[in-house]
């Protein structure tokens, strides 16, 4: 088991009472690093609570009162202890990146903000409060804010790979590629087969239509095992725009049949076209089309048809259900075109023609209803 020092020196930063010449003391952190060491961090609370009764203003007490709390999940504790410590102390502006810290895990952005931001006047050399800004600065949406603070974090810490991938991300959307290549190349190499900054520059070369790096780096990747789908479409279409139309179609194949979309489809299409393969062609144009089709869009159409009737707008009404069929053959779009043409436009001739469709179309469940009807309409507008 480690000694008492060697367990004091790794903890670091883990507050213990002081005075540790007094026996009780002594016996009071050494259950304290014992809790600490087997993670049992709400029995460090209740150890606390029960040798310093409230009210406690000694701040080292409240202090480890706080760790133990925070490492306990008892986060309203902890940010009551925490506070408690900056209105004994100001000055004691550690204390703010606690707050801060606590914050984000409660969700709670806007008063972490606040925190960080206090904590910068009195630190600006600190990594991961520009860090935790950035991030709250992205999720507000604010993607000029967020460049700022991973550019004072990037600066601080350059070769690592989470600041520089976003970092390079912000700056390539800004169409700064010499930027985002100066900052990949710092963190690539410190770290050349990291996976997140190799996807980073087949996004930047991606964007700067550098394809030749693009399927460089690409192939680094998969070699590494990145299997990310976002990376196979772009290496796959850059393999297309060099001419390595096999690789292209390879390349694209691999991804996984759920994660198809209309733009791998098209791009292999687009491959096999350039085999002069025109039957593969065809199959995987058609896939494209079925894939950027929705599923529903003949339920948006004969909404659009519905809309148009109560409007008394009769034949947009009718077009728009001509749109839902050629989507999916319904057999309530056959039966709401009868309707119309039988009752609103006492047209004898489309009444008859789309009623048959509707029975035609083997209609059931709920749509069975309207069988009798529409057979007896028929009866009527035959004679």
């Amino acid at each position: 088991m480690k000694s008492t020092l060697t367990l004091l020196l790794l903890l670091g930063g883990i507050p213990f009472i002081s005075n540790l010449q007094q026996p009780q003391q002594k016996t009071i952190n050494e259950q304290l690093i014992e809790d600490y060491q087997n993670q049992r961090y709400n029995d460090a609370v209740s150890l606390l609570k029960t040798n310093y009764p409230e009210p406690i203003t000694d701040i080292k007490i409240l202090s480890s009162m706080a760790y133990a709390s925070q490492m306990a999940g008892m986060l309203p504790d902890a940010e009551k202890y925490y506070q408690r410590m900056y209105d004994l102390d100001s000055s004691n502006y550690h204390v703010l990146f606690n707050l801060g810290s606590l914050n984000i895990r409660k969700g709670n952005d806007e008063k972490a903000k606040g925190y960080f931001q206090k904590f910068l006047q009195k630190d600006s050399t600190n990594f991961v409060v520009y860090k935790n800004l950035a991030d709250i600065s992205l999720n507000e949406g604010d993607g000029k804010t967020t460049t700022k603070y991973l550019e004072k974090a990037n600066k601080l810490r350059p070769t690592d790979a989470d600041v520089a991938s976003e970092l390079s991300g912000f700056y390539s959307e800004a169409k700064r590629f010499s930027d985002a290549e100066t900052v990949l190349d710092i963190a690539i190499d410190a770290d050349k087969e990291n996976v997140y900054l190799l996807q980073s520059f087949v996004k930047l070369n991606y964007a700067e239509y550098k394809f030749n790096e693009v399927t460089e780096y690409g192939e680094k990747l998969f070699q590494l095992g990145d299997n990310a789908t976002f990376v196979r479409n772009k290496v796959g279409e850059a393999y297309f725009y060099t001419g390595k139309f096999e690789c292209g179609i390879e390349t694209l194949m691999a991804i996984q049949p759920a994660m198809q979309t209309e733009v791998s489809y098209y791009y292999i299409a687009e491959c096999y076209k350039a085999l002069k393969n025109q039957s593969k062609a065809i199959e995987y144009f058609d896939k494209a089309i079925e894939a950027g089709l929705s599923p529903n869009i003949d339920s948006y159409y004969s909404e659009i048809g519905d809309s148009y009737t109560k409007l008394n707008m009769d034949h947009k009404a009718l077009a728009s259900y001509q749109k839902a069929l050629q989507f999916d053959e319904k057999p309530m779009t056959y039966y709401l075109m009868a309707d119309i043409y039988d009752t609103n436009l006492k047209n004898k001739q489309g009444a008859l023609k789309y009623y048959r469709k509707f029975l035609a179309s083997n209609p059931s469940g709920k749509q069975g209803k309207y069988i009798a009807y529409a057979k007896s309409r028929i009866e009527t507008l035959s004679h």
